[in-house]
């Protein structure tokens, strides 16, 4: 029986994105790149959860291996899925990732805790269901799951939420004439899903977790510029950092928000190391008040 609600066809899509003929060489062989950088910074969110001892990890919605291959590199044990492993297997194939599977992040194929921590990065804002396949993520992880996605202003950003209450009151539609993006659609067939600090929070209260981690990061990516050309390009390198020191300014200033967020849903407190590592890192952490009732 062919499966026809939405969020097949939103799979569907997704399954059949990539490119099969892709140079994964340019992809993964050039470390000297800005565009490498970008995303190193993005990766190192995930510093402080690193250890000797809970290093096993799967990576969700890594369509080309790149969070994986990033972990692996920090001596981890970690297993790359997607909900199309064709590009994961040649991945695999040419030695840059050492394990993989196809997993639809909505019910992936593993008994609960097998793995000490689930990393999804800039792939959640891709799933139609994106709760669902968060709380499978936190089942089949030991020890905490990290989202690492574009942030919801709507949520995080007062003077967004001062603005739309008031124009709320003569049209709902005129603040789409300031809030540009709040309905952001991707080529691929995916609504943008975004997230806040409180949607993660409200994620955790409900099954009764007890700690949450935040930290936000700013990036920039322009159309214009290419990105993988080396560091040394002062020009366009210089341009980027530039840009992402000046949002840090106004953001530190409380102006307006980060434009990602990594947050981290703990399934158990912190050990004294672990809580250490993240306060050290700019990690916010937050104790959540236990269900007395269950």
């Amino acid at each position: 029986m062919k499966k026809t609600g939405f969020e097949h066809k939103s799979y569907d899509a997704h399954a059949n994105w990539y490119d099969e003929d892709m140079d994964l060489k340019v992809i993964f062989d050039n470390k000297p790149s800005i565009d490498f950088w970008r995303h190193d910074r993005q990766y190192s969110l995930t510093n402080p959860l690193h250890s000797t001892i809970n290093n096993k990890w799967l990576t969700v919605g890594d369509g080309k291996g790149m969070d994986a291959h990033w972990l692996e590199s920090k001596g981890l044990d970690v297993e790359a899925s997607d909900i199309a492993p064709n590009i994961l297997k040649k991945s695999f194939e040419q030695g840059y990732i050492k394990k993989y599977s196809r997993q639809n992040a909505e019910k992936i194929n593993y008994e609960d805790n097998t793995f000490d921590f689930v990393l999804c990065k800039e792939a959640y804002h891709h799933f139609p269901r994106p709760y669902i396949a968060l709380y499978e993520m936190i089942r089949v992880a030991t020890i905490g799951v990290i989202l690492i996605e574009p942030l919801d202003i709507g949520i995080q950003m007062p003077a967004i939420i001062f603005v739309k209450n008031i124009l709320d009151r003569i049209n709902p539609n005129l603040i789409n004439k300031v809030w540009k993006n709040r309905y952001s659609f991707e080529t691929v067939g995916n609504y943008v899903y975004k997230v806040s600090e409180r949607e993660m929070e409200k994620v955790a209260m409900g099954i009764n977790l007890p700690y949450v981690a935040f930290k936000g990061l700013n990036d920039y990516y322009s159309v214009d510029l290419d990105f993988y050309q080396p560091t040394t390009n002062t020009a366009i390198f210089s341009k980027v950092k530039r840009k992402i020191w000046i949002r840090n300014i106004f953001c530190k200033l409380g102006i307006i928000p980060y434009q990602l967020l990594s947050s981290i849903i703990l399934k158990k407190e912190p050990t004294p190391e672990l809580r250490e590592k993240l306060l050290k890192d700019g990690y916010k952490i937050v104790k959540l008040a236990k269900n007395p009732y269950v």
